[in-house]
C-alpha cells in the first residue's frame, strides 16, 4: 500500500485507470449485448472523460471520507490484509455510487429520456457493485499493488 501522499497519488492514477476501463468495458458489453473489437473502442474512447471523473471523485471527495470510515471499522490491531479489504470496499462502494451516475448521465445524454434518469441510476448500481466489487478486491487491486511495488521500490517516492 503507499506509504505517503505522492504514492498515493500514484497509486490512484494507476488504480483509477484500471478500474475505469475495466468498468466501461463491462458497461458497454452490457449494453450491446455482444463482446465485439467495438466494444473495446468505445471504451477505450470514452476512458478519458470516465477517467477524470473518477480521478477527482477518488481523490477529493470519496477517499478521504472512506478512509476515516474504513479505520473506524478496523480493530486496532488489524491485519495489513484485512486492512486492505477493508478500505478497497469502502473506496469502491461510493465510486459505484457516483460513477453509475456519470454512466447514466452518459446514456441519457444520447437517449435524451431524462424521466429515467433514477431508474438508470439505480440499476447501474446494482449491476456495478456486482461487478467492481470482486474485480477489485480478487483482480485490480492486488495487481496494482504488484506493480505499483515493482516500479516503485518502498522509499523511491519520497513525500
Amino acid at each position: 500500500m503507499p506509504s505517503n501522499k505522492r504514492e498515493s497519488f500514484v497509486y490512484t492514477i494507476m488504480m483509477c485507470f484500471v478500474m475505469v476501463f475495466w468498468m466501461s468495458l463491462y458497461n458497454i458489453y452490457l449494453h450491446a449485448g455482444t463482446f465485439l473489437l467495438e466494444v473495446f473502442k468505445t471504451a477505450w474512447l470514452g476512458l478519458p472523460l470516465g477517467y477524470c471523473c473518477a480521478l477527482i471523485l477518488d481523490w477529493f471527495v470519496v477517499s478521504t471520507t472512506a478512509k476515516k470510515v474504513a479505520f473506524k471499522l478496523l480493530p486496532t490491531f488489524a491485519s495489513p490484509l484485512r486492512k486492505i479489504l477493508t478500505v478497497s470496499s469502502c473506496m469502491v462502494l461510493p465510486m459505484v455510487f457516483f460513477m453509475s451516475l456519470y454512466g447514466a448521465v452518459e446514456v441519457l445524454s444520447h437517449t435524451q429520456e431524462w424521466n429515467q434518469l433514477f431508474i438508470l441510476w439505480g440499476v447501474n448500481i446494482l449491476k456495478n457493485v456486482v461487478m467492481a466489487l470482486p474485480f477489485q478486491l480478487l483482480i485490480a487491486g492486488p495487481l496494482v499493488r504488484k506493480v505499483f511495488r515493482r516500479i516503485f521500490p518502498v522509499g523511491t517516492i519520497l513525500a
